[in-house]
């Protein structure tokens, strides 16, 4: 866990936490057992969750809180759950978002033509 904050300078040490193990898009990560899935992915280093459905472009954390659906993921094979909202546990399996399939085109990529 590369990038967290273990002594805030007002809040203190980190408490001591349970270690658990998940894994996200096949490779295996540590959070801390009860912390969101979104803070075990930005300790790690992760900032790319999913991408846009139709553009394919990177998406990842917005709001933290639940209100804006940025942070999709599939876990356990659920897919939409929300990694801001969704507690780690040890084994869970998350996939990121993918570009779905969609016969809507964007006209703007071809000036309309």
């Amino acid at each position: 866990m590369t990038e967290r904050i273990m002594n805030h300078p007002v809040l203190g040490d980190l408490p001591s936490m349970e270690k658990v193990s998940f894994t996200f898009d096949d490779q295996e990560y540590e959070g801390y057992k009860g912390e969101s899935l979104a803070a075990a992915l930005l300790a790690n280093g992760i900032r790319t969750l999913r991408v846009h459905e139709e553009s394919g472009l990177p998406r990842g954390i917005y709001c933290n809180i639940g209100h804006c659906f940025e942070c999709r993921v599939n876990i356990n094979g659920l897919e939409g759950e929300r990694a801001c909202i969704t507690p780690v546990s040890d084994g869970i399996v998350v996939k990121s978002g993918t570009t779905l399939p969609t016969t809507v085109r964007d006209w703007r990529k071809n000036n309309g033509k």
